[in-house]
């Protein structure tokens, strides 16, 4: 049993999770393939002349493990909020197909180079990523619409259908790739954080500011969505309102992530999860402390996985999968012995 919920409590809660974060964004850059020089860094900090521990740590690690977090704390935001709005403790940033629509279309970029193109800093993969999990999340959205804002089994079962969709036209791509563009694919499709520079970050760091910000203001109201429509609507809550506006919010969240790195499981399933049994389930904790334990747990996994088979990198993805599904195991069974 949680206590209520206080400012003091609030903000001793979220501190310890900034706390964790925050160690993990510090800690993070210094583990690579490389080993960086932690004198040259320092050295040439406010200098011109950079060093070449300087450049990967400042041009690569940095850029890197910030993107990382603002994927981690994208799918984290996705995850919980999907949950709560669908009513479904399994629901995740991937449930409605708009992931599944994202890798598709990014997959086509390889298998077809003759349509590369770029806007501004921008991929061919990028842009058609976007594009891919745009449609799928108006698709799912006016068939919200259309349904009315109560069916959420009609919206979990349309993205079924979108997932089963894209997951065979996904097979039917690598099926006309050439060998070279199949490895690219089954790397995409892996799930990835690769960058240089800040651009990428730029860009999602944007919508995941103005995502959270909106599920935030709502948060209250998310609250007393957990326990029903109609029981909210008997509140003064505008349901109707608030699904389409946590909808949208998660859809662009999880949007931006699979733009960036591809398709990364279970992190947006575990961590909402996990802070909901260490620290209830009030969306005033559970969404802001989603994204910064999600965000931690992802540039975590990531420096396993640019180490652990130096100078080897393994997709993030997969570490991700190996750790998330037992200890979503171990989560459930907790839960079930309550």
């Amino acid at each position: 049993m949680h206590k209520p919920l206080t400012l003091k409590n609030w903000i001793l809660t979220l501190a310890i999770y900034f706390i964790i974060a925050l160690a993990a964004i510090i800690v993070t850059p210094w583990f690579g393939a490389v080993k960086i020089n932690v004198s040259d860094v320092f050295q040439n900090l406010f200098s011109d002349n950079e060093s070449i521990s300087s450049m990967i740590f400042f041009r690569q690690r940095v850029p890197r493990v910030l993107l990382g977090f603002c994927v981690g704390a994208a799918l984290g935001l996705a995850g919980a909020s999907f949950q709560v709005l669908l009513r479904n403790s399994l629901a995740t940033p991937y449930t409605l197909g708009i992931a599944s629509a994202g890798t598709l279309c990014a997959a086509a970029s390889f298998v077809f180079p003759s349509w590369a193109f770029s806007i501004g800093p921008f991929s061919t993969t990028y842009i058609l990523a976007f594009a891919g999990s745009t449609t799928a999340a108006i698709f799912i959205m006016l068939l919200a619409r259309k349904a009315g804002n109560t069916s959420t089994n009609t919206l979990i079962l349309a993205g079924v259908a979108v997932n089963l969709f894209c997951g065979a036209a996904l097979l039917f791509l690598r099926f006309l790739a050439d060998p070279q563009h199949l490895v690219a694919i089954d790397r995409w499709v892996m799930g990835g954080i690769i960058t240089i520079g800040y651009s990428e970050l730029i860009s999602i760091f944007v919508f995941l500011v103005i995502a959270g910000f909106f599920l935030m203001i709502n948060s209250h109201s998310l609250n007393q969505m957990a326990f029903g429509e109609a029981l909210a609507g008997s509140r003064g809550v505008n349901t109707k309102k608030l699904f389409f506006t946590t909808l949208g919010a998660g859809v662009i969240l999880t949007t931006s992530a699979v733009a960036v790195a591809g398709p990364i499981g279970f992190v947006g399933l575990v961590i909402p999860h996990a802070v909901r049994l260490l620290s209830g389930n009030d969306q005033r904790i559970v969404l802001p402390a989603s994204a910064l334990g999600a965000g931690a747990l992802l540039i975590i996994c990531d420096a396993f996985a640019r180490t652990i088979v130096s100078p080897t990198e393994i997709p993030v993805g997969i570490i991700t999968a190996f750790l998330g599904a037992p200890i979503f195991m171990i989560l459930l069974v907790k839960r079930l012995n309550k």
